[in-house]
């Protein structure tokens, strides 16, 4: 059960944690939550056609950071996303889009010639669906540090989220996001990162075992995937061969990978890990576990029998995720059932960005995934 008016009073005064605002009168925490990343145009093909099949693309827009701020927009929470676009007409209409979900663009910063794109094949059955990016030289991937006031983007700020797709952009990027985390660790503001490795994105001269422990070093929440943690730390659980899962996945197999990484990042309160079992492209089982204080929590296990689209799903898991760390405060497990089953239902709507609402979730969580006509 969420905690009572006088409980979330008396966690907030004594924990140095996960801190938002409260609304004495209603009991709701207002929270604000920075992102900062890169957002795209993204190009894909209609249905499931590929590359060489396609005559037209459907355009819309998505990136890991924004994403995750498009979901909790529609929670209800304020959200800023904070990057670096160029002047033109396609930027415009990317701040056009993000708007029209609430979230807040007041501190991008203006410069460079593009905006970086990427092209979405969808797959199906036994064939993967593939992605080629398009985004060398993007006016993110020159972002330099001191282009961004951090003092005052993270004014009334409760919460700082970015992923590892950020610094493997370029040596720039990387810059400012730690320039942006250490900003966020000296105002005690809760910073949490997704781990994201994507391996064709280093490509500047560093990798990402060089580069993220740093970054990482610097926050209270982690997440990541079953294979992030081995990809960019070496770090996996005994036994585990993701390509031989065939739907099933072990959440107790994953403890391990959550106590390595909080010996590794002491500062680290929190290490959640989403465990998708790949049966084929349009079927999976998804769900997570989450490690605090000694004890590991792990989620319902959902089979997705048919995928819409799965680009996107584990933003929508982290959205779903700081949500219900500030909204169930002490409800780990609730947390973690929320960011699940938000995720579950992204897997369902075309684009990034996940569209659903609370309510919808919670009914989710409740056992109604029946997908009968609500009238």
């Amino acid at each position: 059960m969420p905690l009572s008016v006088t409980e979330y009073f008396f966690f907030f005064v004594f924990s140095s944690t996960f801190v938002g605002n409260i609304d004495f009168e209603t009991g709701i925490i207002m929270a604000k939550v920075i992102t900062f990343g890169e957002i795209m145009l993204r190009l894909s093909t209609p249905g499931y056609l590929r590359f060489s099949q396609a005559k037209q693309f459907e355009a819309t827009f998505g990136g890991g950071e924004a994403n995750v701020a498009v979901s909790l927009a529609n929670y209800g929470i304020e959200t800023e996303f904070v990057t670096r676009l160029p002047k033109n007409d396609i930027a415009a209409s990317c701040v056009k889009d993000l708007r029209s979900y609430g979230v807040g663009t007041n501190h991008c910063i203006y410069g460079g010639d593009r905006l970086g794109i990427y092209f979405l094949e969808t797959g199906a059955v036994a064939r993967p669906s593939k992605v080629v990016y398009d985004r060398a030289n993007s006016s993110v991937a020159q972002i330099e540090k001191g282009m961004i006031d951090w003092e005052k983007v993270f004014e009334d700020a409760d919460w700082f989220h970015w992923t590892g797709i950020t610094p493997a952009i370029s040596q720039g990027a990387a810059d400012v996001c730690l320039e942006a985390i250490q900003a966020a660790n000296r105002l005690g503001i809760t910073v949490s990162c997704d781990l994201n490795y994507r391996k064709n994105l280093w490509k500047y001269g560093k990798t990402a075992s060089e580069v993220m422990p740093e970054l990482v070093a610097g926050c209270d929440v982690i997440l990541g995937n079953e294979e992030d943690a081995e990809k960019v730390f070496g770090i996996k659980p005994e036994g585990f061969d993701v390509t031989a899962t065939h739907g099933e996945v072990d959440a107790a197999e994953f403890e391990s990978v959550c106590t390595q990484l909080m010996a590794k990042f002491p500062r680290a309160k929190k290490v959640i890990i989403t465990l998708r079992g790949s049966i084929n492209a349009n079927h999976n089982t998804w769900g997570g576990v989450l490690y605090s204080d000694g004890t590991l929590y792990q989620s319902p296990r959902y089979d997705i029998t048919h995928i819409v689209d799965r680009v996107g799903g584990g933003d929508s898991f982290m959205g779903g995720l700081i949500y219900g760390l500030l909204t169930y405060v002490g409800d780990d497990q609730k947390a973690l059932n929320f960011a699940v089953a938000a995720s579950c239902l992204k897997h369902t709507i075309f684009g990034d960005f996940n569209q659903v609402t609370v309510a919808e979730v919670e009914n989710l969580m409740k056992g109604d995934g029946s997908g009968r006509v609500s009238r």
